[in-house]
């Protein structure tokens, strides 16, 4: 059995896109083997084992794709990928393209629930899982789950020769299949290539399904703007390839744009560091909170080995980008800062390279002017769905090359999500200005409701990152028996000395935020914890505030401050 993955973007549209060239309606590894074959030898991949050309990426990809072939997976059919950011996470991206199968990557570090839930609802037929990864076991805990996913036939385990675990079919051998004997899919550029997984709010992550068009073409143009001088990018990911943000490796960085992509197995900011001195990359794609911790290893050294080779872009997504990051960042690396908003959900819009830091003002953050040949962008009334006119907050929609068919298994996200037309409701309240600029305020559901007044979370840490020291924050709601919820900052302190509350609630009430929207709780830590995804974990932030010990004191009701 399939999953069934269909397409509510009007086909006109999408065959329009293709007809003009907004595409390139090609599929990903026929993109991808164009550039083979036009520079054979150029690098495709730097990682932990070195470089690899193209000539050999390509062969590794065909025998992994005839040795897939040999297994009895068939296009259409659903592949889950857990696999550290490496060569072979780009392997199997590729063999899966190959074979018109569909991808569905997923970070390490998932737990065996979340990996449960998404490899049956996409009805995966089979998994390609790390055998260790730092100190977790992803093959052999897929493996345990096999008995409850009737359409799971193979737990394919990636590793040292021998590492694979019973029951479990070892990568290395596919990829001794004879690449002569495999003759490649060709599949419509229009199916699917990819599922995106979600880092919503919903109670399972939400999957999204994209085209290879969508993935080339939109989300290719995307990388495009990005590219002054139009020469092959050569790209950092600081985030997974098996994340939302991470789906601009593979399917953009290598197949649309000849590219090379540069991968760390996991983040460290010092091999962050490491990796833009060695690689001179010409983009970096992280989080915010990534560049903070990068910014304070770099304070830490001499002069002359704090400075970088500066790349063409910096390009951060992920979480909020506050003006005080963006400056520090854009002297520390020598370039400009691109704030990124994006989602898997089919939104993308980013502030361009110019110089300078993203704007913040009573309007909300600056995104940058929507690009159509990505994603069109509209403001509309978040209860009648009409549009509003320019200089109105409303919910943000998009439609345009890059958005999804739809989502997996989930008719009724399909109809919350999506309107007849095949927008895609974002969730979140933004204003287009007359100067055609759209600027993000805040969720539509992402509020803390304190005494039946709602706050954003959102603008409350949009101006506590302009306090001096405040490095890094995120604001969460943590329960409260008088008042149903209060706000709680969670703060990475910039310098030795750490912001007290009063100084926070002084510094909010400079910035002219009222009194009620001041945070009532300050948890003080080393560093954010992040998701597989390498976004800030708000759920284990909230965890730790309202569990037990000091700072759970946070459910009993009176402020505090506390140092983790």
């Amino acid at each position: 059995m399939t999953v069934a993955l269909h397409d509510l973007l009007p086909a006109g549209l999408r065959r329009g896109w293709a007809a003009e060239g907004t595409c390139p309606d090609l599929d990903l590894y026929s993109l991808f083997r164009a550039r083979q074959i036009a520079d054979p030898h150029a690098t495709a991949v730097i990682d932990a084992k070195g470089g690899l050309c193209r000539t050999a990426l390509d062969r590794k990809v065909r025998s992994l794709a005839a040795g897939l072939a040999g297994l009895g997976i068939r296009p259409g059919e659903v592949v889950g990928v857990q696999l550290p950011n490496g060569r072979g996470a780009v392997i199997a991206d590729l063999a899966l393209a190959a074979l018109g199968a569909v991808a569905l990557p997923f970070p390490v570090g998932r737990g065996s629930l979340e990996a449960e839930a998404l490899l049956r609802k996409a009805e995966a037929v089979a998994v390609i899982a790390a055998v260790g990864h730092r100190d977790s076991r992803p093959a052999a805990e897929l493996r345990a789950l096999a008995p409850a996913l009737p359409e799971l036939r193979h737990v394919i385990a990636a590793g040292r020769v021998g590492s694979a675990p019973e029951g479990t079919i070892a990568l290395a051998g596919l990829l001794r299949s004879d690449p002569a004997a495999f003759v490649p899919a060709r599949p419509d550029p229009d199916s699917a290539a990819r599922i995106l997984v979600s880092s919503g709010s919903e109670a399972e992550p939400k999957m999204v399904a994209y085209s290879h068009n969508a993935l080339a073409g939109g989300r290719g143009n995307f990388l495009a703007s990005l590219m002054p001088e139009g020469a092959p990018p050569r790209c950092l990911f600081l985030v997974p390839l098996g994340s939302a943000f991470g789906s601009n490796g593979t399917a953009v960085t290598l197949a649309r744009h000849g590219g090379t992509l540069v991968l760390l197995d996991h983040f460290t900011p010092e091999s962050a560091l490491a990796a833009i001195r060695e690689h001179r990359p010409t983009h970096v794609l992280g989080v915010p909170t990534m560049v903070r911790m990068m910014l304070d290893r770099l304070e830490g050294l001499a002069p002359g080995r704090a400075e970088l080779p500066a790349p063409t872009a910096l390009v951060l997504g992920g979480s909020a980008l506050d003006e005080t990051t963006a400056e520090d960042a854009a002297r520390a690396f020598g370039c400009p800062v691109v704030n990124l908003y994006g989602s898997a959900d089919g939104v993308n819009c980013h502030t361009g390279l110019r110089e300078g830091a993203p704007e913040a003002c009573s309007a909300g953050v600056v995104a940058g002017r929507p690009d159509a040949r990505v994603a069109d962008i509209r403001i509309t009334d978040p209860d009648t769905h009409e549009q509003l006119p320019d200089g109105e907050t409303g919910e943000i929609i998009a439609r345009g090359p890059m958005t999804p068919m739809c989502y997996v298994a989930a008719p009724e996200l399909d109809a919350r999500y999506r309107t007849p037309g095949g927008w895609v409701r974002t969730g979140d309240l933004g204003v287009i200005g007359e100067d055609g600029v759209l600027r993000l305020v805040g969720r539509l559901k992402d509020i803390v409701i304190r005494g039946g007044a709602n706050i954003s979370p959102a603008e409350v840490e949009r101006e506590l990152a302009s306090h001096p020291r405040v490095r890094d924050v995120v604001c969460v709601g943590v329960p409260d028996r008088l008042m149903g919820e209060r706000l709680a900052a969670c703060v990475v302190p910039r310098g030795p000395e750490a912001p007290t509350l009063a100084s926070l609630g002084e510094h909010l009430a400079r910035r002219g935020l009222e009194q009620r929207k001041h945070p009532e709780h300050l948890l003080v830590i080393a560093e954010l914890p992040l998701t597989p995804a390498g976004k800030p974990d708000r759920a284990a932030l909230r965890e730790r505030l309202t569990g037990p010990g000091p700072a759970g004191a946070a459910a009993a009701g009176p402020p505090f401050a506390h140092a983790g």
